[in-house]
């Protein structure tokens, strides 16, 4: 692993930059936002600074993900228990890293690469590799005395990001009859975060309302979007409109739409099987059919994950004319990973990349990913998992690296407001050093 080009000190000369070693490790067995087991990792270096990190997991995963290491007991969490995980950070790794430079991430990183010794983490688990990652960057940040934002990237200005809140829900992420697995409303128009943040959640609010009138439930998903049974999957499309007008905003202008399709879910013997909703089955010209048509009648202006991952003639046949009208997410097609990613940018597959910590399994590696997404003028976008838990490193993250999106779910469930309100926290803190990307995050894509 290379040590990427945002890792920069905040003050070199400063003697505060003589970082102090690891001195501790200590994992422990937590829940996350659906009540399963996953990994809190807290790093104490010999200054005393100590940095806290929980790990996220995903439902819908890519097939090349790094391995999060579970029991398999099932007599504990139905076999999802994370005490293997647990007993590697506080055993080998503990072991491997006490006296290590808490300054050296990328040396970290690399080191518990190189501990692991698998292609995907599955050794050690990515869930505690990541864990033990975050955390002693989180002590590095409190022995600087500074946010983690700014620990990881000293800039003179720092971008706020356009959240795109999911707020409709289907596929994996809904026990209901929508295939779609996510609609959310990106509020580009406004001029800060607060007042994006406030768009769109009284948009969120609309929504519940004219679900009611319509005798829709209300229930939420796994990342508190609603998540009722509708008529057909364009429906959530047409009732996302209507609530950004019935809200008072102009869609396209102040709030657009964006979907994860999350199609390799569906994806079966090279067609896309509608199975949730109408049973009918479509081939990837069908399918791109579909969503150049959706793009022309809604304003949409990103699709994540619109072809399967192992469907690379789909992207390739589909995507180039779509992706000229808006940003295309490769999510479960590239998994954070440099080299798979390096392979996709070769072939031509998507402008866009979803940047999950947990896909690749360590702070390093995921700003790897984001440098060559910039080198290769894709668009990135800092994203969540549909388990998450009350850390907020991801809101840190999309701050310092300044691609201008983030995606980490509703209003709704404490698990995403906590990503929304650390954000709020460090608009307030910057003051005039802080920029909201708004419409510049999609500039061009939009006309």
């Amino acid at each position: 692993m290379s040590g990427p080009g945002i890792f920069r000190p905040v003050d070199p000369f400063s003697p505060k930059m003589v970082m102090s070693e690891i001195s501790h490790l200590e994992a422990l067995e937590v829940l996350d936002s659906r009540g399963n087991p996953t990994v809190q990792v807290t790093a104490i270096l010999e200054s005393g600074a100590r940095g806290v990190a929980r790990v996220p997991s995903g439902a819908s995963t890519g097939i090349n993900e790094a391995a999060e290491l579970r029991d398999g007991d099932e007599a504990r969490f139905q076999g999802k228990g994370v005490r293997k995980a647990v007993a590697n950070v506080n055993g080998q790794i503990l072991d491997a890293l006490k006296g290590f430079d808490g300054s050296d991430q990328v040396g970290l990183d690399r080191k518990l690469v190189e501990l692991d010794g698998t292609d995907n983490k599955g050794r050690l688990g990515a869930n505690a590799i990541l864990g033990v990652s975050m955390a002693v960057a989180h002590s590095a940040a409190a022995e600087k005395g500074v946010p983690l934002y700014r620990s990881l990237c000293e800039r003179d200005r720092y971008v706020l990001p356009v959240p795109m809140l999911n707020i409709l829900n289907g596929g994996q992420h809904a026990d209901n009859n929508v295939d779609i697995q996510e609609f959310m409303v990106l509020p580009l128009g406004l001029d800060t975060f607060g007042d994006a943040l406030r768009a769109a959640t009284e948009t969120f609010h609309t929504l519940k309302g004219i679900l009611k009138q319509k005798g829709y439930g209300t229930a939420t998903g796994d990342e508190g979007g609603f998540a009722p049974s509708l008529k057909s999957n364009e429906e959530p499309m047409e009732l996302l409109v209507e609530a950004i007008e019935s809200a008072g905003y102009r869609p396209g202008d102040d709030i657009a739409i964006a979907m994860d399709a999350a199609t390799s879910e569906f994806f079966e013997s090279g067609e896309y099987v509608f199975s949730q909703s109408d049973g009918s089955r479509k081939s990837a010209a069908d399918m791109g059919a579909m969503w150049h048509e959706w793009a022309d009648r809604y304003p949409l202006v990103s699709l994540e994950d619109g072809f399967s991952e192992i469907d690379h003639d789909g992207w390739k046949a589909e995507g180039g004319s779509l992706g000229e009208k808006i940003q295309l997410v490769g999510d479960d097609l590239f998994v954070t990973n440099p080299q798979i990613f390096q392979q996709g940018i070769d072939d031509g597959l998507a402008n866009s990349i979803l940047i999950k910590l947990n896909q690749i399994g360590t702070v390093t590696e995921t700003l790897d990913c984001i440098e060559m997404a910039r080198n290769n003028n894709y668009t990135f976008i800092i994203s969540h998992r549909s388990g998450e838990t009350e850390d907020t490193t991801i809101a840190d993250l999309a701050v310092a690296c300044g691609g201008g999106q983030i995606k980490t779910g509703s209003t709704c469930r404490s698990d995403r407001i906590a990503k929304y309100n650390r954000l709020l926290e460090i608009e307030a803190e910057l003051g005039a050093k802080a920029h909201y990307a708004g419409r510049e995050a999609f500039d061009r894509w939009l006309k």
